[in-house]
């Protein structure tokens, strides 16, 4: 069976793998800015639909196609991607010593079937320093990540703790995958069993 990952996230290309998954990598070509305006679940529903639903279009009606999408929510306002530096140790100063949520909404789609769902997970961050801050944001890390903080990098230093799914903050709700993937016939563990010695 084929399946295709509608990402070019490594983040999301390396969890999907451990699931023990074949698949092929392509990148969806949408507008996001077209969808914005959403509520933060809602949002990361429809994006990860139409993720997946472009990348169907040019494939075989067999194939599974999985997207997805993250954003991080402080008080109910979405916090995307920083622009800037500036912007990364803003994003970080708002955090320091809060909780906070982050949606991730995963699809599945082959064919006419389309699952989509939305993991939600509650993250908090220590108190952090300006110093800290700063020292952070000049890792480089935080500018290509939904809330300026990648959890599996040198951003777990900056969380205290988490109350959900971790794999869900790096971007793919693994465990919710698995359960949607089984409802089309892909059982990730009868798999991984198949190559055990």
């Amino acid at each position: 069976m084929k399946i295709v990952l509608a990402s070019q996230s490594p983040r999301r290309r390396e969890l999907l793998g451990k699931m023990g998954l074949e698949f092929t990598t392509k990148s969806p070509e949408i507008d996001e800015e077209a969808i914005h305006g959403l509520p933060a679940r809602e949002l990361v529903k429809t994006l990860s639909r139409e993720k997946a639903l472009h990348i169907a279009q040019g494939e075989d009606p067999d194939t599974i196609v999985i997207g997805s999408d993250t954003v991080v929510v402080l008080d109910g306002e979405i916090l995307g991607k920083p622009a800037t530096p500036r912007q990364a140790e803003e994003m970080l100063t708002a955090l320091s010593g809060r909780s906070h949520e982050v949606c991730t909404g995963v699809t599945v789609c082959q064919g006419e079937k389309v699952v989509s769902q939305v993991e939600v997970t509650q993250v908090t961050f220590r108190s952090l320093t300006p110093e800290e801050v700063r020292r952070y944001v000049q890792t480089g890390e935080p500018m290509d990540k939904a809330g300026a903080y990648g959890i599996q990098g040198y951003g777990a230093l900056l969380v205290e703790g988490i109350q959900g799914d971790y794999s869900s903050v790096v971007g793919l709700p693994v465990c919710r995958l698995g359960r949607i993937l089984l409802d089309f016939g892909v059982d990730c563990l009868a798999l991984a069993g198949k190559d055990a010695p």
